[in-house]
């Protein structure tokens, strides 16, 4: 599937004002058989388009206050997909990208308190064998945060 007709676009929409929605409801707002929303939203996710209906939880509201955007810099950039494993066994990791610039790797952790983050540096991060450094930026609150517009 390469191109989105407008049916798919139209069932992505109702999904993302309440992926708890049932199928049935979406046929019935779009005007089509429930097995077409049901053939459809599992192409979608087939290819990927769509990669699950799932709860966003609020961090903040579980007892999670700060949060950190952390550069990565490795000693080898051939090294990264051990130390991806690594960063993977830590849950409070919850985002790493691959980029370009001064870093190899960016996180996002979140942590309960500034003694918390302190330990997942220090303990955690730190002592993950091939990381050269660490530069980290406190993230003080999402202004927003959104899908790309279909």
């Amino acid at each position: 599937m390469e191109i989105l007709d407008e049916f798919d676009i139209k069932i992505i929409k109702e999904l993302e004002k309440d992926g708890r929605m049932p199928y049935s409801s979406i046929a019935t707002t779009l005007k089509i058989s429930n097995t077409m929303v049901h053939q459809r939203i599992n192409r979608l996710l087939e290819h990927e388009i769509i990669t699950g209906i799932k709860p966003l939880i609020n961090e903040k509201k579980i007892g999670y206050d700060w949060g950190t955007f952390t550069g990565l810099t490795l000693n080898k950039d051939q090294d990264s997909n051990r130390i991806i494993e690594a960063l993977k066994k830590i849950p409070e990791v919850t985002e790493c990208y691959y980029i370009t610039g001064s870093y190899t790797l960016y996180i996002k952790m979140i942590a309960k308190d500034h003694e918390h983050m302190r330990k997942l540096l220090y303990d955690k991060i730190d002592n993950i064998p091939g990381i050269a450094k660490t530069d980290s930026m406190i993230e003080l609150g999402c202004a927003f945060k959104r899908n790309i517009s279909l």
